[in-house]
């Protein structure tokens, strides 16, 4: 399952992925749960376009008025217009697949976001571009919190944490340099896009176990 976080402060909410098409219904759920309503919803920030993060996009936007926060190299992505190649043309068939089942509807992205802005929601999240799984892969940290969101960088489930594998990224060449990257932010807490178990202190020592294990694996990793 693809995560949905949704980051609340008392200026209001904000979503950070939306998960698959039909997602949204929980969406409006846990919000409900809160007392919180589509107005309170200040933004939706998609860690990348692929169709289990970016699913509900165009529902929550219509629901709630928000606007979507992406880089702009993953509208193709959201678009279903991103040309795969190699081993990824497998996930490009699964997405047209689940495009064609469901409700998808493709969505503009509103704001273009890049390396290094600043988001004034939940006290300041910084965007940080993390290529490789798509190009325009992003993660997000919050300072405050002193907590990275990693998106799909790496993922833990099925009881092993591992890094973007090549048949689910765009450019596999990226992904140790954006592992480096994101290692070296040091954050306290690094949340990915999938794990089975939410333990935010195991999440942290998986993450550092895999970035060791790829550090001996390879010296340019």
């Amino acid at each position: 399952m693809s995560m949905i976080h949704l980051l609340v402060s008392p200026e209001g909410a904000v979503l950070l992925d939306t998960g698959f098409p039909g997602d949204h219904r929980r969406i409006e759920r846990k919000m409900k749960t809160l007392g919180l309503g589509p107005r309170d919803l200040r933004a939706i920030l998609l860690t990348h376009g692929h169709i289990d993060h970016a699913g509900s996009a165009a529902w929550v936007k219509e629901w709630s008025g928000a606007p979507i926060y992406a880089h702009p190299l993953d509208q193709p992505h959201i678009d279903g217009t991103h040309p795969y190649t190699g081993l990824a043309k497998v996930t490009g068939a699964l997405e047209a697949a689940g495009r064609a089942v469901t409700s998808y509807r493709r969505v503009k992205i509103d704001v273009p976001i890049a390396d290094g802005d600043v988001l004034p929601f939940w006290g300041g999240l910084r965007v940080v571009h993390l290529p490789g799984h798509t190009v325009g892969h992003c993660g997000f940290y919050s300072a405050r919190h002193n907590l990275l969101f990693s998106g799909d960088l790496w993922v833990r489930f099925m009881m092993r944490a591992q890094s973007s594998p090549r048949v689910f990224s765009d450019d596999i060449r990226q992904v140790p340099a954006s592992l480096r990257k994101a290692r070296a932010i040091g954050a306290h807490w690094i949340v990915p896009g999938h794990y089975d178990v939410a333990n935010a202190t195991r999440l942290r020592v998986q993450f550092e176990r895999l970035c060791e294990e790829r550090a001996q694996a390879s010296p340019v990793v």
